[in-house]
């Protein structure tokens, strides 16, 4: 199965990405950008074999790590002392409920809930030849 995989690596241009049925349980996908494989599923619940998050994980965690990345682009850009970046994210869909409505418009629309963990962040300035204050 890998094999196939990266035949179809080796097609995938620049900026866009492949997804093909792994063949493992009736969700499982493989998901490749040229060069990258990661897997999709549906849990088990509805029938798949949980092999890789759903959908809706993949989004979130793409939605999260593009926060993460560009806080921490800002915090560098701008010289903040930043150490850690934690985003949660929670999609309030049911999987359920989605299938059997997904054609209906109330169904097309998407409430992602995004937080990010608060965190101190002490900055102190001086003018040029003050002392610092405490």
């Amino acid at each position: 199965m890998v094999d196939r995989w990266q035949q179809y690596q080796s097609t995938v241009a620049p900026g866009t990405v492949v997804v093909t049925d792994t063949g493992e349980g009736p969700f499982g996908q493989a998901l490749l950008d040229g060069r990258h494989i990661l897997k999709a599923d549906e849990p088990t619940t509805v029938g798949g074999k949980d092999g890789g998050p759903n959908p809706y994980e993949l989004l979130l965690m793409s939605l999260g790590a593009c926060t993460s990345m560009t806080l921490r682009l800002y915090a560098t850009r701008k010289a903040l002392p930043l150490e850690h970046v934690v985003v949660r994210l929670r999609h309030s869909k049911v999987h359920a409920e989605d299938c059997a409505n997904c054609e209906t418009k109330a169904a097309m629309i998407d409430r992602i809930d995004r937080g990010t963990l608060s965190a101190k962040i002490d900055i102190r300035t001086t003018l040029a030849g003050a002392a610092a204050s405490p």
